[in-house]
C-alpha cells in the first residue's frame, strides 16, 4: 500500500523547514506515522569515507543497508527518481511529507513569509494547492492560515490527510 503523500512548499528561506519540526511532533503526539522526504539540490553523501558500508560502496555495491537495533539507513545509487519511486521505502508511514519536489502533482501546503524577500507565493496558481500559510495579503481559494496557526493546520492535514480513505487531490506524479 503506497502512503499518503503532501508535499510543504515555498521559496528558499520561506520556513518549510521549521514548520516541518512544528507539525511533525503535533501528528506524532496524535499517534500518526510520517515520514519525510527532502530534496536535495546536490549530491548527498551519507557514508563516512573509510566506515565499512562506505568501504562496502567503494567496492561496487550499488545499494548499502545499514541496519542497528532501532535504525535502518539505506545508501543506494540511482538516478533521479520520482516521488513516486521512493514512497514505497515509506509504504508502512500514516503520511509522507515532502519538502521540495514542487513539479509533483501531489497535495501542496505553501508557506510564504512577507520577510522572506520574495514578492509572490510560488503555488497560487497550481491546482494541487490544498492550504496556503502566510502573513501576506495574497488570498486564494484553499483553507488559509496564519503563521502562528500551527496546531490548526495539523488539524486541517489530519482532518484532509490522514483521517481520510482518499486524498482530493491528484497523487499521481507528472514524471
Amino acid at each position: 500500500m503506497r502512503p499518503k503523500i503532501i508535499a510543504i512548499a515555498g521559496k528558499s528561506g520561506s520556513g518549510k523547514t521549521t514548520l516541518l519540526e512544528k507539525i511533525i511532533p503535533i501528528l506524532k503526539n496524535r499517534g500518526h506515522r510520517l515520514g519525510t522526504v527532502k530534496h536535495a539540490h546536490k549530491e548527498v553523501e551519507i557514508d563516512k569515507k573509510g566506515k565499512d558500508s562506505w568501504r562496502h560502496r567503494q567496492a561496487g555495491a550499488h545499494a548499502t543497508l545499514v541496519v542497528s537495533p532501532d535504525t535502518i539507513a539505506l545508501v543506494k545509487d540511482r538516478e533521479t527518481a520520482s516521488l513516486r519511486e521512493l514512497t514505497p521505502y515509506l509504504s508502512d508511514m500514516d503520511l509522507v511529507i515532502v519538502e521540495g519536489f514542487k513539479q509533483e502533482r501531489i497535495p501542496k501546503i505553501e508557506i510564504f513569509r512577507t520577510d522572506s524577500g520574495h514578492k509572490k507565493p510560488l503555488c497560487l496558481d497550481d491546482p494541487d494547492l490544498a492550504a496556503f500559510m502566510t502573513d501576506s495579503h495574497h488570498t486564494t481559494d484553499v483553507p488559509t492560515f496564519g503563521l502562528d496557526e500551527v496546531e490548526a493546520l495539523a488539524d486541517f492535514i489530519e482532518a484532509t490527510f490522514i483521517l481520510t480513505e482518499d486524498i482530493p487531490l491528484n497523487q499521481e506524479s507528472t514524471h
